[in-house]
């Protein structure tokens, strides 16, 4: 498998793309979307779950809201993993995220996830290399037993912005009242980590593809939520689920 390098990855939307008409295509996808989750609920055979990685600013919550919104509620789980509490750090590092994985017939969604344990803790080398070579193992092992032991379906995406989008969208959170209560000054002594990053993160990609990732470019986040729809379509309709029917006592 190719190695993946970031720099090489447009950040953008192919320029032939109309924006108009892609926006249509994802509304017709999210329209689907919602049958194929009442399917998923009904049927109780399979869960998903749906990874999304990017740096501060990429449109983790942007992207939950738009194309989540549209389902039922009772399906799905949003998950936001922060700084693990003195209860989590006294476990394996495993432990706060495996508590959240989807049971079968539902959606879980985690907005930062078990990957954090391999990206920021190494840019601020709070884990070495050794440690973190062996988490890699542990969370390649884990993905492989939700896939396995439970019928889970993994999708992970790594939204993909330009630096210069970036700055923008948190200098938005000075001026913007709408978006003030995301300002956290530490975002920007962060962005100026970007390269390291962009290192950590490709480390993670080539080491963790057992189960590939997708680099969605979200610089314009009609893109982007085309991009994860249409994935997310995908995988489900892949499951050829029907409904189950009356149940027999």
């Amino acid at each position: 498998m190719a190695k993946i390098s970031l720099k090489d990855i447009d950040t953008r939307a192919p320029s032939e793309l109309d924006k108009k008409e892609t926006k249509e295509k994802t509304a017709g996808i999210l329209t689907e979307l919602r049958e194929l989750q009442n399917l998923l609920f009904a049927g109780h055979d399979h869960a998903l779950l749906v990874i999304i990685q990017g740096i501060d600013g990429s449109g983790k919550d942007g992207v939950i809201r738009n194309v989540f919104t549209s389902m039922n509620p009772q399906g799905v789980n949003v998950i936001s993993f922060k700084t693990p509490t003195e209860e989590e750090l006294s476990h394996d590092f495993l432990w706060r995220v495996h508590r959240h994985v989807p049971a079968k017939g539902m959606i879980g969604i985690f907005n930062r996830s078990h990957y954090e344990d391999i990206l920021i803790t190494r840019v601020h080398k709070w884990c070495d290399d050794k440690t973190a070579k062996k988490r890699m193992k542990a969370i390649n092992d884990f993905e492989q037993l939700l896939q396995d032991h439970n019928n889970t379906h993994i999708l992970k995406f790594y939204l993909h912005v330009s630096p210069e989008e970036q700055q923008e969208r948190l200098s938005e959170r000075i001026k913007d009242p709408a978006k003030m209560w995301k300002y956290n000054a530490r975002d920007f002594e962060e962005a100026k980590l970007w390269d390291i990053y962009m290192q950590m993160y490709e480390d993670c990609f080539n080491h963790c593809n057992a189960i590939p990732w997708t680099i969605v470019p979200s610089d314009q986040n009609w893109y982007k939520e085309y991009i994860i729809a249409g994935e997310i379509q995908r995988v489900l309709k892949s499951l050829h689920m029907q409904y189950p029917g009356i149940k027999k006592d």
